[in-house]
This record gives structure tokens, sequence and C-alpha cells, in this order.
């Protein structure tokens, strides 16, 4: 197998220049912001962030392709950097600390490494394909990630982080029949939902629509750390149809849920 220990040291370069420039802009009073076409916001720090990878990307990986969430794709390769400058936006705007850079390395259509830098929250989650998953605040302070072992639904916890999209990316009342039978619902939102299925804290997490930038990163620390994630058709994650996370036991059943019917 393929070591690609460079590429997630590099990752993590990328993350730390994203952490400093995320942070000096977190809370500022002069933060600019404005609407995009979706009607959703951007900062100025969502642009720099992503500017500022590109240009060590650029730099370091000079034949890579790049799909970033601002700036659309730049090159053609089968290795593609998949960078998510701010998840959690509008988190950012209002002082929430729960946001992320999200950083993604795709060989072919196949997600090989992820980095998600949650700075305002001291936490950090990667992985890459065959060398596990962990989490800490520093690289020199990790544990390794699994994900837990619970087996219904009746003793499930999960997490959304809110009912947008549902209606029309599920099964009819799948979000109110996901709610009835597990244990608890929580709404951690974004990419703190998945996250915390891959540490075990939580057992499923979904999101109805997200971009290919939204779900990239996350896809190494799941399947590492043991759990699974697809859309909610159960195919692949990076594409339409939403992502859907759970611990792996209990994938099938909440699919079963899920699942649109047409």
């Amino acid at each position: 197998m393929a070591s690609f220990d460079a590429d997630l040291a590099l990752a993590h370069q990328l993350a730390d220049n994203a952490e400093s420039l995320a942070m000096s802009r977190f809370l500022a009073l002069d933060l600019k912001v404005k609407t995009k076409p979706d009607l959703t916001p951007v900062t100025d720090a969502d642009t720099a962030v992503e500017q500022s990878m590109r240009e060590t990307l650029e730099r370091e990986r000079p034949r890579d392709g790049v799909l970033g969430e601002e700036f659309g794709t730049t090159g053609a390769s089968q290795r593609r950097w998949v960078l998510d400058p701010i998840d959690g936006t509008k988190n950012f705007v209002r002082g929430v600390p729960v946001w992320a850079s999200l950083i993604a390395l795709m060989e072919d259509d196949e997600v090989v490494v992820g980095v998600v830098a949650a700075p305002a929250l001291g936490r950090r989650w990667w992985a890459a394909q065959g060398s596990g998953a962990h989490t800490g605040g520093r690289l020199a302070d990790s544990r390794p990630l699994h994900v837990s072992a619970v087996a219904t639904l009746e003793d499930a916890s999960f997490s959304c982080s809110d009912d947008v999209g549902w209606d029309t990316a599920s099964a009819p009342g799948a979000l109110d029949a996901l709610r009835a039978r597990t244990w608890r619902s929580r709404a951690y939102g974004d990419f703190w939902s998945h996250v915390l299925v891959a540490e075990g804290a939580a057992d499923i997490a979904a999101e109805p629509d997200l971009g290919p930038w939204d779900v990239a990163a996350l896809v190494p620390v799941i399947t590492e750390a043991g759990g699974r994630i697809t859309s909610f058709t159960g195919g692949p994650s990076v594409g339409p149809g939403g992502a859907l996370t759970t611990n792996g036991l209990l994938h099938e059943a909440v699919l079963d849920l899920v699942r649109p019917t047409t």
C-alpha cells in the first residue's frame, strides 16, 4: 500500500497556516462579509485562507489539481486537493467557535488524506489511508480514534445541523423517524457531528446537502476510525446526495430510514 505520510505532513502544514490566518480574523470587528449567489456568507478570512493554501500547493505540489469552495477548480490531475477554508462560516461570523478548515487529498475518486483543523476549539482530527485516524491539540499530543460499539438505534446518539434540505434529499419523514428511533439527538453541526462519530462520542451524523469540500476531509477520518460514510442513497459521499456517517454497525439501519424513495 502506498504511503501518504508526506502528503499528510503537507496537509498539516496547510492547516497550520489556515489556523493562523483564520484565528487572526475570528472575532475581528472589521471582518468583511459578503453574500454569495447561493445566499451563503463568505468572509475575507475564507478567501485569504484558501488563497494561502493554494499558494503553498502551487509551490509544493505544482502537478496536483485543486478544488476549493471559494475559487473552484484549477489544474487537471489524478491527484486533487479539496479545500474548504472555513467550514461553518455562519458560526465564524457570529463568533461561535464551531468552525474548521477542511483539507483533503483525492487520488482519482478516492480520498486518501484528510485533516480537519478547528483552532477555536483547540482541536484537530486527521487520517491517511492505511495509517489510522487521530485527534489532538497538536501533533505531539495525539490519540487514536475509534468509533463506538453501539449496535441498536435505540441506544444511539444522533446529530445533524438542522432540518434544512431533508424533505428533498431523504425519504419522507426520515429526520423525524431518526429522532424518534434514537436514544438522543443533538445539533452539534457541520464537521463536528461527523468527527464526533469518529471519536465514538456520537454514533450517527447526517447532512442532506453538502459540497465535495464539506465532506472530503471527513472521509478518511471516519473510515480509518472504523466507521462508514456514504450518501443518503448508500453511494459515495463525495458527490450529490448528502453525507451519512455512522459507526458502521448502524449504517444499514439508518440507510433504511433515510434512503430516498425515488
